[in-house]
């Protein structure tokens, strides 16, 4: 899918959020990536063979939680 050069990483490498966005909504929250990656605002992915990767942000912590 990929046409730039250098290549974009695949869908499957792990650093695959480093593909270029060809498409996005942003008021529907997702976008793609060249190569194939469909990703959502929160964090998470769905592959290209439909495999699903789920949310990966840090959770939020509290402040002077003990």
């Amino acid at each position: 899918m990929c046409q730039h050069n250098p290549r974009c990483p695949d869908a499957d490498s792990p650093d695959r959020d480093q593909a270029q966005l060809v498409a996005q909504a942003v008021s529907q929250g997702w976008g793609v990536r060249c190569n194939g990656l469909l990703i959502f605002d929160d964090t998470g992915a769905l592959l290209p063979d439909g495999q699903i990767i789920a949310p990966h942000r840090p959770l939020p912590t509290l402040a002077g939680a003990a």
